[in-house]
């Protein structure tokens, strides 16, 4: 009888844990320490490869392996056979081919496609031999057969710079398909997309069952995330199309998908995944750990908890709170929350816009807070104005914690409220100003959607509900027949994944 593997469940994560704080770092480390009888190993897909833990890893953690996108570029291996790079070509060509519209079924090219690069890549330098003149060639030939690119009445020749900068973008994007998979009962991809890629390997390496979990709706907000500033059109084109069939390929290989909400099923249905194999399962938090916040500040005003970024849409918040100053002139705004290695020129651009409208000593940024429940506490209202999100922590944390909150209409936003808050659309300005406003000056109005608010969560949003849901899931994808008693392991170390090796 064969041996199960040490590792019960691969996480694996982009940019988040256990690398950087934030609502899907909050999500895994409660997973990992509420079911202290699984095993998990870690893949942290992260940027530069210097990156070191936020958070200390618990016990059932035995592997962490982190996998830099843009770190140094791996050296060449010795040349191989033209035979293996003709081979390398041929599958390239297949996977280039579904990012294109003379596919006739992408999802189904591309996963062929990396089939082949990833068998190849044991015993192939591929991440190489794709960043050789001939496979830049094809990334060129590619876009140029793709048809005109440009917006309406224009039209944008694809250049060979715009193969140079997609060939070695599609390169860095491909690396976490080059490394062995850790060997698991169980791959949960906690993002769709590059995520994807590390469960794709473990499949086709182990034949592991494949769980993946959106909190975001991954494609739509890689759609908000690409940079017209950044990149020409040819190029935007192409990098759209790999993120929405590499969306609908990993659909398409899950063997279960647990969305954090219903409003990220509905879209996951709309972009190929098959209904049957959904399973909603909203955020919990412990009512222990929020206690209701009952004194209220002595200045009306308003909390926003969250990491500093473009998709939190603090411009908006800010300008809002500009109009709200028109009607409670001793309102003040108190934003706390970690600005992202990256996002500081963001940063910057919101307290300039502090500064032009006149909010200064009024508005401020206060940075992370050991506490999280003192930023609660430190508004009358707590708000939010994202224009993405999944299932927001910030938005279940400030109602147990008894606070009114007024949030923009999206992702799962809505059934989380329900009608103990106030919820409004998105980049609405005067609508996000006019529910604050309206919290801030209806004493009675406000207690009555607090306390709305924390029997909500006390109803459906709890840890215990969260966990035990998981691990009924966990249960069901790798069963319990073989398991061995869990035995205490020491703290792992962090390594690197040689990225571009041969197995």
């Amino acid at each position: 009888m064969t041996r199960p593997p040490d590792i019960d469940v691969t996480l694996v994560t982009e940019g988040t844990y256990p690398f950087h704080h934030g609502g899907v770092t909050v999500w895994c480390d409660q997973m990992i320490r509420g079911l202290p009888e699984r095993r998990f190993g870690v893949v942290a897909i992260t940027g530069s490869g210097d990156e070191h833990p936020v958070l200390a890893l618990p016990p059932n953690v035995t592997e962490l392996r982190a996998l830099p996108l843009w770190g140094p570029t791996p050296r060449r291996r010795r040349r191989c056979s033209a035979a293996r790079a003709a081979a390398v070509a041929e599958a390239h060509e297949r996977f280039l081919d579904a990012l294109t519209d003379r596919a006739t079924d992408p999802e189904g090219e591309l996963l062929e496609g990396l089939g082949r690069m990833h068998d190849l890549a044991r015993s192939t330098d591929v991440g190489g031999l794709l960043r050789e003149q001939s496979a830049l060639e094809r990334v060129h030939e590619r876009l140029r057969s793709s048809g005109s690119f440009g917006r309406a009445g224009e039209t944008t020749a694809p250049t060979v710079g715009d193969a140079l900068v997609a060939g070695e973008l599609l390169e860095h994007f491909l690396r976490p398909l080059w490394v062995p998979p850790l060997e698991s009962r169980l791959t949960h991809c906690v993002s769709n997309g590059l995520p994807a890629l590390v469960g794709l390997a473990a499949k086709w390496t182990f034949g592991t069952n494949m769980l993946l979990t959106e909190h975001g709706v991954y494609l739509r907000e890689r759609y908000l995330a690409v940079d017209s500033r950044a990149y020409s059109f040819p190029v935007r084109a192409l990098l759209l199309r790999f993120y929405r069939v590499l969306a609908g390929a990993a659909y398409r290989a899950a063997d279960l998908i647990t969305p954090g909400s219903e409003y990220n099923q509905r879209w996951q249905v709309r972009i190929g995944a098959d209904e049957d194999l959904i399973q909603p399962v909203h955020n919990g938090v412990d009512p222990e750990d929020f206690p209701p916040a009952d004194d209220e500040p002595s200045v009306p005003t308003l909390a926003w908890i969250g990491r500093v970024d473009p998709l939190k849409d603090l411009e908006t918040l800010i300008r809002a709170f500009a109009l709200v100053r028109r009607r409670v002139p001793e309102a003040r705004l108190r934003m706390f929350g970690p600005t992202p290695r990256g996002n500081e020129p963001y940063r910057r651009r919101c307290e300039d816009l502090v500064e032009s409208l006149g909010l200064a000593g009024a508005a401020a940024f206060e940075g992370r807070v050991d506490a999280i429940t003192e930023a609660y506490g430190a508004g009358h209202v707590v708000a939010l104005t994202s224009v993405s999100e999944g299932f927001p922590y910030t938005v279940i944390e400030a109602m147990a914690s008894r606070r009114a909150t007024v949030s923009t209409d999206v992702g799962g936003v809505r059934e989380a409220v329900g009608e103990a808050g106030l919820v409004v659309a998105p980049r609405d300005v005067q609508a996000v100003a006019d529910a604050c406003a309206r919290l801030l000056v209806d004493g009675p109005l406000r207690q009555r959607i607090a306390d709305a608010a924390r029997a909500r969560v006390l109803e459906r949003f709890t840890l215990g509900r969260f966990l035990d849901t998981y691990r009924g899931i966990y249960e069901n994808c790798i069963g319990d027949a073989d398991e061995a008693p869990l035995r205490p392991a020491p703290e792992p170390e962090v390594r690197v994944g040689a990225i571009g090796a041969v197995a």
